[in-house]
């Protein structure tokens, strides 16, 4: 299982990953120094994982881990200037936060026109290396630019601080510390095995890097040298980038060759709502039966290709027949609406037509009534997960359970009645 990718501070709809919330930061600046800021005693956050070690202890002992990993005496030298400290890094975690957005107001800005056309510009511009990447990893090249597109803008965007400050203090820090070493010490490999030095090292606050955003353990475990330079360079080189994404999403997020990975429907009263659930998948002819058909009118394939109905905004929003291939969108950003909005935007760069809108506004519960209906729904005995206004997938699957319970239609979807009969029950 790999770690999850880190939210960030722009974090742009509750994804629970974050480079692509790096749109409104300046383009890299290669040239970076690495911040000069002091290293300060152990704070009391720290003590309590680090038995009280100061940053300079823990340093020593995290190069020590290094150095049994394998990374070389001179990698460690060539990195040591950047291995510093940064409170600002630690308090931007800390402080981060998360909100709500609707998914057709995301994918509209998001899957926007523009980028399906930029999408299919670069499979155009780089069709041997995306050609190259269907033949040896199954990946088809619309799903590798869809990410790219959504991470960076194709590279315009990738983050502007230098990563090794971010990853060195972030594994000081208590929150996410052993993760956060195994990034460093990924780091620290990259620069040994040559792909980049430290000063090249410049990306998100959060430590990933490249056009699509990898964590340092992705880009040292997937990263392919595509270009023949004799480097992995996620940063400056095209097919490098084409490559390695369809490495990771092949070996890394499991990606079936030949398959689909999302379809938009159309839905009936017919459908049972209960059983539209990603955890809940059933063959295509068994939709049929349910009045699933496609926007256009077509009907579906009466055959056994087993897929999950999803309804990112309940039963009066879009719908898409979700399939197996789907997991690596979730694998990749555990946010359904970012999930969702990736995977509708490559079936738009492999020629899909846009998806329908809803007629009418479909409600939503701001942020605070999420919150109190977490609250409430916590109170009921279901696991929510974290109470913050976020209608994460624990939540959506207590929303249904309570949905059924009250005799409502069980599409997941929180709405002001709901919240009203929630709200009797507590009493």
């Amino acid at each position: 299982m790999r770690p999850l990718r880190i939210v960030t501070a722009l974090a742009i709809i509750g994804l629970a990953s974050p480079a692509s919330a790096q749109f409104a930061l300046p383009a890299q600046t290669p040239t970076a120094r690495p911040a000069a800021t002091a290293r300060p005693a152990a704070s009391p956050r720290a003590a309590a994982c680090h038995g009280g070690q100061s940053f300079d202890q823990f340093l020593a002992g995290l190069k020590q881990q290094a150095t049994t990993a394998g990374v070389s005496s001179r990698a460690l030298a060539a990195a040591s200037p950047w291995l510093v400290y940064d409170a600002k890094i630690v308090n931007r975690d800390r402080g981060q936060r998360v909100f709500g957005q609707l998914f057709t107001e995301f994918s509209r800005r998001m899957a926007a026109d523009y980028r399906m056309q930029n999408g299919q510009l670069k499979i155009k511009q780089h069709a041997a290396a995306f050609a190259r990447a269907e033949k040896e990893f199954g990946v088809p090249p619309a799903v590798i630019a869809a990410f790219w597109a959504l991470e960076s803008d194709f590279g315009a965007q990738m983050g502007n601080l230098p990563t090794l400050p971010s990853l060195v203090s972030l594994a000081y820090d208590c929150r996410r510390s052993k993760m956060f070493q195994d990034e460093t010490i990924a780091a620290l490999k990259i620069v040994d095995r040559g792909d980049l030095t430290p000063e090249e090292m410049i990306g998100s606050w959060a430590g990933e890097l490249g056009q699509t955003q990898f964590l340092p353990t992705h880009y040292f475990n997937y990263a392919v040298d595509y270009d023949g330079d004799g480097h992995r360079n996620l940063l400056r080189s095209a097919e490098d980038v084409i490559g390695s994404t369809a490495n990771y999403i092949a070996n890394g997020l499991k990606w079936r060759r030949g398959e689909p990975w999302l379809q938009e429907v159309k839905v009936t009263t017919d459908v049972p709502w209960d059983q539209a659930d990603l955890t809940i998948q059933l063959p295509r002819s068994k939709w049929t039966q349910f009045g699933v058909i496609y926007p256009d009118g077509r009907p579906l394939p009466n055959d056994a290709m087993p897929a999950s109905l999803l309804l990112p905004m309940g039963r009066f929003g879009p719908a898409f027949l979700a399939y197996a291939n789907f997991a690596a969108y979730t694998e990749w950003n555990n946010s359904l609406i970012y999930s969702t909005t990736a995977g509708y935007l490559a079936t738009r760069i492999a020629g899909a037509a846009p998806m329908r809108r809803p007629t009418a506004q479909i409600p939503q519960l701001p942020f605070n009534e999420l919150k109190e209906l977490q609250q409430l729904l916590t109170k009921a005995g279901f696991n929510v997960g974290k109470i913050d206004g976020i209608l994460g997938q624990q939540s959506r699957t207590a929303v249904k359970t309570i949905q059924i319970k009250y005799g409502l239609p069980a599409d997941s979807w929180p709405t002001a009645e709901l919240l009203v009969q929630l709200r009797g029950g507590a009493h």
